[in-house]
């Protein structure tokens, strides 16, 4: 039983945060991080205030600049923040906004019928976890200016006077380093992928960002929108016709905008937003579009004769192969699900996006006869290989094969059978796979070896995968099953590794199976569970003693060190020769994992002592879709252009010539 204290419980413990203390002393709360995710947070809470003039249909232009001293600058030419006196506070309005949480103009007030803010806490937020913040509104020709220090009022609301520059708000802040231990330094590429994306979902608006600091400038205009957007997402594969299919209807209260791609890869890339804010889970616009898109398609198959009587209607997984689509809202009030907003949850939105497309697409396929019959040709191809993939799984493999109970004769599986410390190794090789299998920690690592290279899963569809006895070993050995009946729940081990050799084969291994792991099992990479091992490259030897090396950069580091301690104890160096022989050392170099006996491939590469493993991560799938689609595509030109603009940072030594 725990020991009662002897002070008294009463009011005077309480305590009571005012203003802006909660945001200081729970930032995360508001922000979700307080790394690099959320210092970055901090600009979309400004620049999304300003995006949303633009929707509104008062600003046309949005301008980010980076700041030498480590500020930034995020100004539009909207109406500017109001700065009457606020009824409620007594304060200016523009002050009000910036000091007070829950107060915006989003909650029904009339200020905005569309917005990406809901709360009403962002800008506070800001001011809140700032050093410095600077605000400046231009109204009727007069500019107006008020600073703060951590949310603190530290030059009071002034009327600075007349100006020349246009109406609008200037904000300036400075996040603070206190709060943001990992870094406040901001990422100008995560600037502009930001802008770039706003900039295809407002349409005709001008946005731009500077960087002081490197003179880099961006700046993107969009007269097209989401059709623009879709005809990027499909830069690098063959498009079923040039022409997107696009509709921008009011229904009701609400503004629907689509636009539809298909192209020649089995992969669907539908993103979905409400409010220009990206909602990944989906939810009823999502819903509502996939439903009207099988309906309509499947009715033109049937009127155009595509489709017989007797033939079973196109599934939607058939249709939807190869579609690239962006769905937009626009609605007063939206409903997420969660504060991350990751799924809309308005049912309305539902039978608008419907609607539309019921109508719209429909006219857009008797309008495109053509195009419809692509359309429906790819999605009867599709539904073909559907089946031919089901007989072939049925074939292929054992019954409960998929859920882990069949596991792949050449898999040597660890003992335990616990997922959360257990771990695949996928290496290349009988050689590699002898060493590793006799390395490692039986009780926990498995070892799951591939021989020859792996399919490239870019160009199949899955009855071809079904015939690839690596694709096929890898499923079994996962227990996560794939498409229809791909469940993460079943995975098997926590940690997926692939362990390849050091060289240009090695490298081009790790992107087939990484193609693989994108395309069919991207929640595998989603959750962290998939590693890259890093073997040394170099081991440097001193009589007995060996050390281990990852590249030429660390191997020139530890001949320095090793030099600088011969100094230091007194030993004559040579000055004049190489490194490798001031060091009197001699450097093994390791050509692959096969060279490795089970203790040194244990030692270097298998013990979670020593290794280095990389974590996969997605952190932009868009342009992960678009790297794979350049690499692991049918199109040579994209392949060769990337080779060609790298050429000149190849290492020579590591090609195979």
């Amino acid at each position: 039983m725990a020991q009662k204290t002897d002070s008294n419980y009463d009011g005077s413990q309480i305590q009571v945060l005012e203003g802006l203390e909660p945001v200081r002393k729970r930032p995360g709360m508001y922000i979700g991080s307080t790394g690099y995710d959320g210092v970055h947070h901090l600009i979309k809470e400004i620049a999304d205030n300003s995006v949303d003039e633009a929707i509104a249909g008062y600003a046309s232009k949005v301008e980010i600049v980076l700041l030498e001293d480590g500020g930034i600058t995020i100004t539009d030419n909207g109406r500017g923040i109001p700065v009457d006196k606020h009824p409620k506070t007594g304060l200016s309005t523009l002050e009000t906004v910036l000091t007070v949480l829950h107060a915006g103009g989003k909650f029904g007030g009339g200020g905005y019928k569309v917005s990406s803010g809901l709360h009403g806490v962002g800008s506070s937020v800001v001011n809140a976890l700032s050093t410095h913040m600077i605000a400046e509104v231009v109204q009727k020709g007069q500019l107006y200016r008020i600073e703060f220090a951590t949310g603190g009022v530290k030059v009071p609301f002034k009327k600075v006077g007349a100006t020349d520059r246009p109406t609008g708000t200037s904000i300036t802040f400075y996040p603070d380093p206190t709060i943001f231990k990992e870094t406040v330094t901001f990422d100008y590429k995560w600037v502009v992928d930001y802008i770039r994306h706003q900039a295809y979902l407002t349409k005709g608006i001008y946005l731009s960002v500077y960087d002081q600091r490197t003179n880099e400038r961006a700046a993107f205009y969009f007269e097209g929108g989401i059709q623009s957007y879709v005809k990027h997402l499909n830069i690098g594969k063959e498009v079923v016709s040039d022409s997107v299919f696009y509709v921008e209807r009011q229904v009701e209260d609400s503004m629907v905008e689509i636009a539809v791609q298909y192209n020649d890869t089995f992969v669907e890339l539908v993103k979905p937003f409400a409010n220009n804010v990206l909602t990944p889970d989906g939810g009823t616009h999502l819903v509502g579009f996939r439903t009207a898109l099988t309906r309509v398609i499947n009715d033109y198959a049937r009127k155009a004769s595509l489709l017989k009587e007797k033939d079973d209607n196109l599934t939607g997984d058939d249709i939807r192969e190869g579609l690239t689509a962006i769905i937009l809202v626009k609605l007063p009030d939206p409903q997420f699900e969660g504060q991350t907003k990751n799924k809309l949850g308005n049912p309305e939105v539902r039978r608008y996006v419907e609607q539309v497309m019921n109508e719209y697409f429909a006219y857009y396929l008797e309008e495109n006869p053509e195009v419809a019959k692509k359309i429906v040709g790819k999605a009867l191809l599709a539904a073909r290989a559907r089946k031919a993939a089901r007989a072939a799984r049925d074939n292929v493999l054992r019954k409960g094969a998929l859920d882990g109970m069949g596991l792949p004769g050449k898999l040597y599986d660890c003992s335990s059978k616990k997922p959360d410390e257990s771990e695949i190794y996928i290496v290349e090789g009988d050689s590699a796979a002898g060493s590793a299998k006799e390395g490692r920690d039986s009780k926990t690592q498995a070892i799951l070896p591939l021989r020859g290279k792996v399919l490239n899963t870019e160009r199949a569809r899955l009855d071809k995968m079904f015939a690839n006895k690596e694709i096929v070993a890898m499923i079994q050995a996962f227990g996560v099953g794939i498409g229809d009946a791909f469940d993460i729940s079943g995975l098997r081990y926590h940690k997926i590794i692939i362990m390849t050799d050091a060289d240009v084969d090695g490298s081009h291994i790790s992107t087939l199976l990484l193609t693989f792991l994108f395309r069919y099992m991207r929640e595998i990479i989603e959750g962290g569970y998939v590693y890259l091992a890093k073997p040394p490259l170099y081991s440097i030897n001193r009589g007995q003693k060996k050390q281990y090396v990852y590249d030429e950069e660390a191997l020139t580091t530890a001949l320095q060190n090793i030099v600088a301690q011969k100094e230091e104890r007194g030993a004559t160096v040579d000055t004049g020769a190489d490194l490798v022989k001031q060091a009197g050392v001699t450097i093994s170099r390791f050509k692959g994992l096969g060279e490795m006996d089970a203790d040194q491939l244990w030692e270097t590469t298998m013990n979670p002592e020593n290794r280095v493993l990389s974590q996969v991560r997605i952190d932009d799938a868009e342009r992960a879709d678009a790297i794979f689609t350049k690499l692991m595509g049918d199109e040579v030109s994209l392949r060769k252009t990337f080779i060609q603009t790298r050429a000149k940072h190849a290492n020579l030594d590591e090609l195979d010539v």
